[in-house]
């Protein structure tokens, strides 16, 4: 069944870097534990598993070590197969608690993907967790930009939003992935989105998913959504953002996220995607 995957990058940053996903799509979804299985195989941080139901597709996201509610790369990555397979268009997607869809093209040896996530809200995270989230990784309140309050944030999946002040500290970020797992899946974050303002409209991110078994994803467009779902809430001055990840993983990516309007309304978020071989 392995050999059914196809392998995606999602987020590209033109014709290098990208986050890899796992993409399976057949008529009927496998077991569950035969999709857990395939996931943990493939080693991708998730693999999609979509099979039409209707006028529709239903889907499922695996880590190597657990299910996810919602992926943003994979579902662009599986944009871009769907697109491949049956032409461009916008295809509604059924998770396991929303309806969202995604649209993918492919034009002249390119191919992109954009996605609505399910609705994005935030608030401001307690003082308690903040402080443990900052431990975890060995800052402290003084690293943390002032404009942007921490926040728990959910675009399709739940997630920390640390904000920091400078990119060296996102730069120098560190942590246990035995000790980030455990809280992660306490608190049932997907992520743990570290963030940092290059300007109103550009953003730097990194996300360690240890919840997962993985110690940092290359990009993250579940995050991206409930980054800029919050960043609405707070009336932050932009709408729109870019979000640069991976590049301190040596894995270029490059993410769009567009706040729908309305309080707790969806994101789209969009991005360019490549197959890739087995070995990548």
């Amino acid at each position: 069944m392995i050999e059914q995957v196809k392998r995606v990058a999602a987020f590209c940053a033109g014709e290098a870097g990208g986050n890899p996903a796992g993409v399976w799509t057949g008529a009927v979804l496998p077991p569950e534990a035969v999709m857990q299985t395939v996931a943990a195989e493939v080693g991708y941080s998730e693999t999609v598993f979509a099979a039409r139901d209707g006028e529709s597709w239903r889907v499922r996201y695996f880590s190597p070590e657990s299910e996810v509610p919602f992926c943003g790369h994979a579902t662009i990555a599986l944009g871009a197969v769907l697109a491949l397979e049956h032409g461009a268009g916008t295809f509604p997607l059924q998770t396991n608690h929303a309806r969202v869809t995604v649209e993918g093209k492919a034009a002249g040896g390119a191919i992109s993907a954009s996605l609505v996530s399910p609705p994005a809200t935030g608030a401001a995270a307690p003082q308690a967790i903040v402080d443990e989230a900052l431990a975890l990784f060995g800052y402290t309140r003084a690293d943390l930009d002032e404009r942007i309050p921490p926040a728990l944030a959910n675009g399709g999946a739940g997630h920390l939003i640390l904000p920091l002040k400078t990119r060296a500290a996102l730069a120098a970020m560190r942590y246990e992935l035995d000790a980030g797992r455990v809280l992660m899946r306490r608190e049932g974050w997907a992520t743990i989105a570290l963030v940092h303002a290059e300007s109103p409209r550009r953003f730097h991110a990194r996300n360690p998913f240890a919840s997962g078994g993985v110690y940092e994803d290359p990009a993250t467009g579940a995050a991206a959504a409930a980054l800029a779902g919050y960043l609405r809430e707070i009336g932050w001055p932009e709408r729109d953002i870019d979000i640069v990840q991976g590049e301190d993983m040596g894995v270029p990516c490059h993410l769009h996220a567009q706040a729908l309007p309305g309080r707790g309304a969806a994101v789209r978020v969009s991005g360019l995607a490549r197959l890739i071989g087995e070995d990548a």
